[in-house]
């Protein structure tokens, strides 16, 4: 049987959301192997003088956990 972890983690991106995703991934395949997806619960942006300054997000990560 396999478990199955999920973590959540945020981001960010001065480029685009998916750019922001992106960096997400990368960050955690640093410290955590075995990933299976990526759920975006939430996205925002920030905004200065009128212009989107960074994209951000919230994701649910879900490894599988290595079996002994």
């Amino acid at each position: 049987m396999a478990i199955v972890k999920v973590i959540e983690v945020i981001a960010s991106s001065e480029k685009g959301f998916e750019d922001a995703v992106n960096n997400a991934v990368v960050e955690v395949s640093k410290t955590i192997h075995n990933i299976d997806s990526v759920y975006v619960k939430d996205m925002k942006v920030h905004v200065s003088n009128s212009k989107i300054t960074s994209y951000g997000v919230i994701c649910k990560v879900s490894f599988r956990i290595d079996e002994k």
